[in-house]
């Protein structure tokens, strides 16, 4: 029970520095990052994220329906980020806090992605790897931020893999 509290304790710590460092400064140059409750809107591309990912390992299509029936700060139109969108918040030089590991084996880790994003693993993106013949070949592609690149996995395999939700233009 100590461990669950001492996480508890560590999430609640997290989500309070997330808090305060998504919102810029009124009068500091430059776009003004914005967030509604459980989220961070990204201002070069007016993307709308949730603050955190899934916190457990989910199968591709699993995330796939996680973002779609999501309802987050008043939104339904949540989906799973497609690669682009994945590398185009990641960030070498940022480090934000997060988890890794199984539910009771978890530890803590610095992923490096824009927005302070709570991540807890690798994050499947919604684009499906393709054979040569043009057909789906039963692998997705997942984003690592820690290592900043692309890689694919059997999608009916979950394990590192969580779903990070965005809602925008979707291009």
């Amino acid at each position: 029970m100590k461990c669950w509290t001492k996480v508890a304790a560590l999430l609640l710590s997290v989500a309070a520095i997330q808090a305060s460092a998504q919102s810029a400064p009124e009068g500091q140059g430059g776009a003004r990052e914005t967030q509604a409750p459980g989220s961070w809107t990204d201002p070069s591309t007016s993307l709308m994220w949730t603050g955190r990912d899934t916190g457990r390992d989910v199968s591709w299509k699993n995330a796939m329906k996680y973002c779609r029936d999501l309802r987050l700060a008043r939104y339904s139109d949540w989906r799973l980020a497609n690669m682009a969108e994945l590398q185009g918040v990641y960030d070498s030089i940022i480090a934000a806090p997060g988890l890794a590991g199984q539910r009771k084996k978890q530890r803590t880790v610095t992923w490096h992605v824009m927005g302070n994003l709570f991540l807890t693993g690798n994050q499947w993106s919604s684009n499906y790897r393709m054979d040569d013949g043009g057909r789906p070949s039963g692998y997705a592609w997942y984003f690592d931020f820690n290592e900043g690149k692309p890689n694919d996995d059997q999608g009916g395999y979950s394990h590192g893999k969580r779903a990070l939700c965005v809602r925008g233009s979707g291009k």
